[in-house]
């Protein structure tokens, strides 16, 4: 293991893969269980027996003492929102939900926006530039490019939509751990940028806007992020192997 990277023994794939599959399904099993009417921390609790029937363990319960099974972050809220029993799903609302499943000691991690009722031409526009980011993204996770080829292709698919960036949160390592080398951001920085070699997964995860990228910490709860200016945000999250020849998307469905 270098600073900048991590590489995934053989043995170590496998785990990854299956606790990636398993968490694709949980995080569609919880999608098609949100409804309106329901609270957010209605949704958490399903979540939690989805996640339990599999075997496995929410990666996100207690993690740095976060209190949710998962993370459910509705319209400005960009991340790590937490289930509340005061707050109800509406028609029209959007709702993010981050899944993380540990199983087998692998860890899986993906996340998905979506919407209910009829939503306008500019949240429509927000849900597919942020699906759209990803997949460039996604696109570019190949072998012998660099961490910042991701970033570049996500940034150019955010502008060309017409989307805020946020920068106050990132992509990253995962596999064994929730968190590993590297840092993936949805923009380019400047520096040295890891390469791509075989053996290494990285969840790529646009966080886009329909302003700007700023977002601001909820005081109360110390967890949730929003959009400072109020618009509304959207968040998609794969994790990719990187392999001798095409990317490999762990999480993805047929239904995304």
């Amino acid at each position: 293991m270098s600073r900048a990277q991590l590489i995934h023994t053989p043995e170590e794939v496998v785990r990854i893969r299956r606790a990636a599959r398993v968490t694709a399904a949980v995080r569609d099993e919880i999608a098609a269980a949100a409804h309106p009417g329901m609270t957010t921390f209605d949704l958490d609790q399903i979540a939690g027996e989805i996640i339990r029937a599999t075997g496995g363990k929410s990666a996100f319960l207690n993690y740095h003492g976060y209190p949710g099974n998962i993370c459910i972050s509705l319209n400005d809220e960009v991340v790590h929102g937490i289930g509340r029993p005061d707050r109800v799903i509406l028609d029209g609302d959007i709702v993010s939900i981050d899944v993380g499943v540990a199983v087998d000691g692998a860890m899986g991690d993906t996340a998905l926006t979506f919407g209910f009722g009829e939503l306008n031409s500019e949240i429509s526009r927000l849900l597919d530039g942020t699906g759209k980011a990803l997949l460039a993204g996604c696109a570019a996770a190949r072998r012998g490019n660099r961490v910042r080829d991701i970033s570049m292709a996500v940034e150019k698919a955010a502008r060309h939509a017409g989307l805020g960036i946020v920068r106050d949160y990132v992509g990253h390592g995962c596999g064994i751990r929730l968190h590993e080398p590297p840092e993936v951001p949805n923009f380019v920085m400047g520096g040295d940028s890891p390469r791509l070699l075989p053996g290494m997964v990285i969840c790529i995860e646009p966080m886009l806007t329909l302003g700007g990228g700023a977002v601001t910490l909820d005081r109360e709860d110390g967890w949730t992020a929003r959009t400072r200016d109020g618009s509304w945000s959207a968040h998609f999250e794969h994790m990719v192997l990187i392999t001798d020849n095409e990317p490999e998307i762990l999480t993805w469905q047929k239904t995304m």
